[in-house]
C-alpha cells in the first residue's frame, strides 16, 4: 500500500491543503496515517474516497449532502442524481430570470440608480399576484415615461390575465411606433400566448407601421394570428385576401368573421363578381359541410350573380347544403324548393 503526504495529494489533485483539512476535520476524508513528525498521510483507500467525495461535489452536492450518502451502502444514487437536476433547473430557471430582469433595466437605458430603482420599483408591482392589481396599475401608466416601455411589454407579453393584458396593451398603444418593433418579433415566439398578445397589441396601435406587421402576418403558422391578419389585409381593400377569406370560410376558421369581411371587400372594391367567383371555385372542390358554409357566404351578393351558383346546388347529394341554397335563393326573392 503506497501512502501520500498532504501536499502531494493537493498538488496532484488540485484540491488545496486547506480543503483537505477542512475535510478532515468535518470526518469527510480522514488522511489514516500521520508521519513522525505529524504530517497526514493519505492511503489509496483515502485517496478514492477523495475522488468520490470530488465526483460527488462536481455534481452539486453540498458537503452536508455527501456526508450523508457517502457511507450509505443502500442508498440509491438515482435519487440523488435525480434531485440534483431538480436543483440545478431552479437555479438555471432563477439565473435566466435575473438575466432577463437586468436586460429589461438594460432597455429602459437608465442615467442614474434613481432609473434603475424606479424601474425595478414598476417590474416588481407588475409582478403582483392580483391580476386586478395589475390591471389597475395598467390603467394609471397610460401617461408613464417612454423608457418604461420595455418594462410593459414585457409584462403585457407574460400577463395571462386577459383584462390586465388588455389594459396593458391599450398603455403601449399609446406610445405609438415605438413598440411595433418589439411587437413584430414577439409574433415569431414559440409561446402562443405571447404571440397572440403581441398581435393584439399591434391591432389597438393601428398605425401604418403596425398595419403592415398584421398585414405580413397573413401566412402566420398560428391559426388565430393567421385568420385576423387575412381580414385585416381585406380591411385594407388588398382583393388578393380574397382567396384566402374563402379558404377561411371553407376550412370554418373564423368563417362568419371571413364571410361578412368578403362581402365588404367585393363591395368597396366593386369586384362583386370575382368574389363570387373565388367561391365557386371553392365549392367544386369542398366537402359537404363547407358547400353549406361556402352557400351561405353567397347571401350578400346580387342574386343575379349568384342564381347560377346557388342553382347548381340544389341538387347538391348533401340534403343540408341543399338546403341552405334553397334558403338563399328564397332569402333574395328566387328560386324553388328542390
Amino acid at each position: 500500500m503506497s501512502v501520500v503526504l498532504i501536499g502531494d495529494v493537493a498538488r496532484h489533485s488540485g484540491i488545496s491543503a486547506r480543503m483537505l483539512r477542512h475535510y478532515d476535520r468535518i470526518g469527510l476524508v480522514s488522511a489514516s496515517g500521520r508521519t513522525t513528525g505529524g504530517y497526514r498521510e493519505y492511503s489509496d483507500e483515502d485517496m478514492r474516497r477523495l475522488l468520490h467525495v470530488e465526483s460527488l461535489r462536481s455534481l452539486g452536492l453540498s458537503l452536508a449532502e455527501i456526508s450523508e450518502v457517502i457511507d450509505d451502502r443502500e442508498f440509491d444514487p438515482a435519487i440523488v442524481v435525480t434531485r440534483v437536476v431538480e436543483q440545478t433547473r431552479r437555479q438555471i430557471v432563477q439565473a435566466q430570470e435575473l438575466v432577463h430582469r437586468l436586460e429589461g433595466i438594460t432597455a429602459t437605458e437608465p442615467r442614474s440608480w434613481d432609473d434603475v430603482l424606479r424601474t425595478i420599483h414598476l417590474m416588481h408591482r407588475l409582478e403582483k399576484s392580483d391580476a386586478s392589481a395589475r390591471q389597475r396599475l395598467a390603467l394609471r401608466t397610460q401617461d408613464a415615461d417612454q423608457r418604461d416601455l420595455p418594462v410593459l411589454i414585457d409584462a403585457m407579453l407574460r400577463e395571462e390575465g386577459e383584462d390586465a393584458a388588455g389594459a396593458l396593451q391599450w398603455a403601449i398603444a399609446r406610445s405609438g411606433d415605438a413598440a411595433v418593433a418589439v411587437l413584430a418579433d414577439a409574433l415569431v415566439s414559440d409561446d402562443p400566448g405571447r404571440r397572440r398578445r403581441a398581435f393584439d397589441a399591434l391591432v389597438k396601435i393601428d398605425s401604418p407601421a403596425a398595419r403592415q406587421v398584421i398585414r405580413e402576418s397573413a401566412s402566420h403558422p398560428d391559426e388565430r394570428v393567421r385568420r385576423r391578419a387575412i381580414i385585416a389585409r381585406a380591411e385594407d381593400d388588398e382583393a388578393d385576401s380574397m382567396a384566402a377569406l374563402v379558404e377561411l370560410i371553407r376550412s370554418g376558421q373564423g368563417d362568419v368573421d371571413a364571410s361578412d369581411a368578403l362581402a365588404a371587400l367585393a363591395d368597396r372594391t366593386g369586384l362583386i363578381d370575382v368574389a363570387v367567383n373565388v367561391v365557386a371555385q371553392a365549392l367544386s372542390s369542398a366537402e359537404a359541410p363547407a358547400r353549406r358554409r361556402l352557400a351561405a357566404a353567397l347571401v350578400p351578393y346580387p342574386p343575379a350573380v349568384t342564381r347560377p351558383v346557388l342553382e347548381s346546388l340544389l341538387d347538391d347529394e348533401d340534403r343540408a347544403t341543399a338546403l341552405t341554397a334553397q334558403y338563399v335563393l328564397d332569402s333574395h326573392g328566387a328560386g324553388e324548393s328542390p
